[in-house]
C-alpha cells in the first residue's frame, strides 16, 4: 500500500512539472504593436524602447519581432538587469540608423548594457556610414561616427544569422562580456570605410566567433586588452586589415590577452593576415597562448606579422621600445600567396624580445617565388617545411 501511495504522489508531481513546463511560452512582442511603422522614416525609437520593457520585465521568455520592412531606429541603449532570463530579439526586417550629423556624435548606435540570456538573430542593421566618410575624406568637420551594435557588461550572449552593413565606425563591439556566442554572421562595408572594424572584442571572456563572412575598411577582427578564451573559426576577410591581436599597450597597466584561437580562416587581398601589433612604449601589458593554425592567404599584403613598433601619429612612443610580453604564439598550416616580398615579419620589441614562437607547416609563396621572412628580436622554433625559411 504504502509503494502504492509513493507511486500515486510520483505521478502527480510529474503530471504537475509538465503542465507546469508546458505553461512555461515565450512572451512576443511585436514592434509594429507598439506603434513602430515599416516606412523607414517614422523613428521608431521609442517603440523600441516599450517593447524592450515589456521584454525585460516579463516573468518568462520573450522576444521582440522585428517583422520584414524597413525600421528607423536612433540611438537606443537596452539596458538590464532584466527579469526575464532569456530574451530574443528576432529580426526580419531591417534596422535603419538615422544621419550620421546626429548619430556620430554619441558614438554608439545600438548598446545592450548589463543584460543576460539576450539573443540577436537574423535580419540587418544598416549603419548608412556612406556619408560619413564621404564627408572624411572631403576634410570636412565630421562626428567621428557610431559602432552598429555594442554588448557591454552582460552575459550569455547570441548573435546569429545578423547582417551588418555600412556601419560608421565599427559593426560589432563585444566589451566586457563573458559567454558570447557569434555564428553565421555577415560583415559588409567598402574596403575605402575608414575604422569599420568588422568585430571588436575586448576585456571579455569566452568569446566564440565562428562561419563569418566579414569584408570592411578595417580590421575583420580585432582583439583589446583584458581578452581571455577567444575562439574563432571558419572565418572569411577580405578586404580588411586582417585578424588582429591588438592594437596593445597604449596604455601602461594594461591587462594581457591569453588563449586564443583562429583556425580555418581565409584572408583575400587584405591588408594583413594574422598580426599582433603593440605600441612602442612602455606597457605591462602581454600577449601569450595563441594559436594561428590552417589558415589561407589570397594575395595578402603581409600573411604572418608582429608589430611591436606601432606609433600612431608619434604621440609619445617613438623611438620607445613596447613592454608588451609576446611568447608562446604557435602557426600551423598556414598557406597562400604575399603580395609582399616578406611573407612573415617578426618585429618584435628590443627590451623584451618574442619569445616560444613555433611555425610548422608553412607555405608561403611571392609571385610564383618562395618569399622572405624577416625577424627583429624573435626567438623560436621551426617543425615540418616552412617555406620562407625561418629567421628565428
Amino acid at each position: 500500500m504504502a509503494q502504492l501511495i509513493i507511486n500515486s504522489l510520483l505521478l502527480v508531481l510529474i503530471l504537475l512539472f509538465v503542465q507546469l513546463f508546458s505553461s512555461v511560452k515565450a512572451a512576443v512582442y511585436d514592434l509594429t504593436d507598439f506603434g513602430a511603422k515599416s516606412d523607414g522614416e517614422t523613428d521608431s525609437s521609442k517603440s523600441f524602447l516599450s517593447a524592450w520593457d515589456a521584454a525585460c520585465g516579463s516573468p518568462e521568455p520573450a522576444t521582440i519581432h522585428v517583422p520584414a520592412g524597413f525600421f528607423l531606429v536612433g540611438q537606443i541603449t537596452f539596458s538590464g538587469p532584466c527579469k526575464s532570463s532569456k530574451i530574443t530579439l528576432q529580426i526580419d526586417g531591417t534596422l535603419v540608423a538615422p544621419s550620421y550629423d546626429s548619430l556620430g556624435k554619441v558614438g554608439e548606435w545600438m548598446v545592450f548594457a548589463q543584460v543576460e540570456g539576450v539573443s540577436v538573430h537574423g535580419g540587418t542593421i544598416d549603419g548608412r556610414g556612406s556619408s560619413l566618410w564621404s564627408c572624411k575624406a572631403a576634410g570636412g568637420s565630421c562626428p567621428d561616427g557610431a559602432t552598429s551594435l555594442a554588448f557591454k557588461s552582460s552575459k550569455d550572449i547570441m548573435i546569429s544569422g545578423l547582417t551588418s552593413i555600412n556601419s560608421e565606425m565599427f559593426h560589432i563591439v563585444i566589451d566586457d562580456c563573458q559567454g558570447v556566442t557569434v555564428q553565421g554572421v555577415k560583415i559588409t562595408a567598402p574596403g575605402s570605410s575608414p575604422n569599420t572594424d568588422g568585430i571588436h572584442v575586448q576585456g571579455s571572456a569566452d568569446v566564440t566567433i565562428t562561419g563569418t563572412g566579414i569584408k570592411t575598411g578595417d580590421d575583420c577582427i580585432s582583439i583589446g586588452p583584458g581578452t581571455t578564451n577567444i575562439w574563432i573559426e571558419q572565418v572569411t576577410c577580405g578586404p580588411g586589415h586582417g585578424i588582429s591581436i591588438g592594437s596593445l599597450g597604449k596604455e601602461y597597466d594594461e591587462e594581457g590577452v591569453e588563449n586564443v584561437t583562429v583556425r580555418t580562416a581565409v584572408f583575400t587581398g587584405t591588408q594583413n593576415g594574422l598580426r599582433i601589433k603593440t605600441w612602442g612604449r612602455p606597457s605591462q601589458g602581454f600577449v601569450r597562448g595563441v594559436v594561428f593554425e590552417h589558415a589561407t592567404m589570397q594575395n595578402v599584403q603581409n600573411p604572418i606579422i608582429i608589430d611591436q613598433n606601432y606609433c600612431n601619429g608619434h604621440r609619445g612612443c617613438a623611438d620607445k621600445s613596447s613592454g608588451v610580453k609576446i611568447s608562446e604564439v604557435t602557426y600551423t598550416d598556414i598557406q597562400g600567396s604575399s603580395a609582399s616580398q616578406v611573407a612573415m615579419n617578426f618585429d618584435c620589441s628590443a627590451s623584451n624580445p618574442c619569445s616560444g614562437i613555433e611555425l610548422q607547416d608553412i607555405k608561403l609563396t611571392y609571385e610564383n617565388q618562395p618569399a622572405e621572412a624577416s625577424c627583429n628580436h624573435a626567438d623560436g622554433t621551426t617543425s615540418g617545411f616552412v617555406v620562407p625559411p625561418s629567421c628565428l
